[in-house]
């Protein structure tokens, strides 16, 4: 029997608390990935909760992403926390005022690293990806949505080249989060062939596994992007005016 430093709920919010208990024993290690947890009867012994506060608890877990629940199976910590780091991010950007150009500035220092490691780690697969990617984007730079639709799944393709899960979750949370931005940059002339050119500089420097020279032709794209997002704001305030 798998032994849980619990205490009874005293609080109000019942089910709220064991939320909370879960998250701290998950955080501590006394709950693992894979880790099945103790049947319902025996958690709300250890809460002294009754039955509906538990699995509304649970549910709330599972639908975050914490927990894995499948029928005839019980209840498990989940295997892969991203998800429930991907939705507390998401909730945490879309509930508060962020500047375009203050996510661009993290999207700086994350992708700076991620260029730098999937230069470090890119193998022959990735490479041949991100080259498809960029011919693509060449291609398309008469249609603005096919074009930053490509230009998304390229730096997405970049995060799994790192080889590191943790950079691919931030970059995809970041990066979605930024997408109308993107794409009132991308309504610029010339906006698309710069950022092709951008593009091929950053995917030689991965070919070559030049990681300082991944990392500068980050930073040179994404400087240069912050500059054409704010072209696009000042046009877009003209045309208002």
């Amino acid at each position: 029997m798998t032994r849980l430093k619990v205490r009874p709920i005293r609080k109000s919010s019942i089910s709220d608390d064991i939320v909370q208990q879960i998250i701290t024993l998950i955080s501590n290690g006394d709950l693992k990935a894979g880790q099945r947890l103790p049947s319902e009867r025996d958690l709300c012994v250890k809460f002294a909760a009754s039955r509906s506060s538990l699995r509304e608890a649970l549910r709330c877990l599972s639908i975050m992403g914490v927990l894995s629940a499948r029928p005839g199976e019980g209840t498990s910590v989940a295997m892969d926390g991203s998800k429930f780091m991907e939705t507390v991010l998401h909730w945490r950007m879309s509930t508060e005022q962020h500047d375009i150009e203050d996510l661009m500035e993290v999207r700086m220092a994350l992708e700076g690293v991620t260029a730098a490691s999937a230069a470090r780690n890119a193998q022959p697969a990735d490479l041949k990806k991100l080259q498809d990617l960029v011919a693509k984007m060449d291609e398309s730079i008469d249609d603005a949505k096919r074009f930053a639709a490509l230009d998304l799944e390229f730096h997405l393709g970049l995060a799994r080249a790192s080889n590191n899960k943790l950079i691919l979750d931030l970059v995809s949370v970041i990066r979605g989060q930024l997408e109308r931005g993107v794409a009132k940059v991308l309504q610029l002339p010339h906006a698309m062939p710069l950022s092709v050119r951008e593009h091929k500089d950053i995917l030689q420097a991965i070919v070559d596994h030049d990681s300082e020279k991944a990392r500068a032709a980050m930073q040179t794209h994404l400087n240069a992007a912050v500059l054409r997002h704010r072209s696009a704001v000042e046009e877009s305030l003209r045309q208002d005016a």
